[in-house]
């Protein structure tokens, strides 16, 4: 598969720093996660996820601490009972789907 073309896109420095942090310790590169997204775009017609506003928007600073915990928690232990499938596994599956 030829990669040819370069995207350009201006987004907040902090925004993007934090988001190749996360990328980075996943072990995804950028270029990776665009590419799935712009394939998504293409299988799904449209965005993959909701642009929706929520009734009730959710932000750290109005959840209590119990709140953050319990949610973090749920997490955690969804990641030791092993709830989650590599990343490559699942990129793998997408890149099969849309060829």
């Amino acid at each position: 598969m030829l990669k040819d073309s370069t995207v350009s896109a201006h987004v907040e420095t902090d925004i993007k720093q934090e988001a190749e942090d996360i990328l980075q310790k996943l072990g995804i590169p950028v270029s990776v996660v665009i590419n799935s997204l712009y394939r998504q775009i293409i299988f799904t017609k449209g965005i993959p996820f909701s642009l929706t506003i929520p009734t009730e928007p959710r932000t750290l600073d109005s959840m209590s601490r119990g709140e953050l915990d319990s949610m973090l928690q749920h997490s955690y232990e969804q990641s030791l009972a092993g709830k989650g499938r590599p990343f490559e596994e699942v990129f793998d599956e997408l890149e099969r789907g849309l060829d």
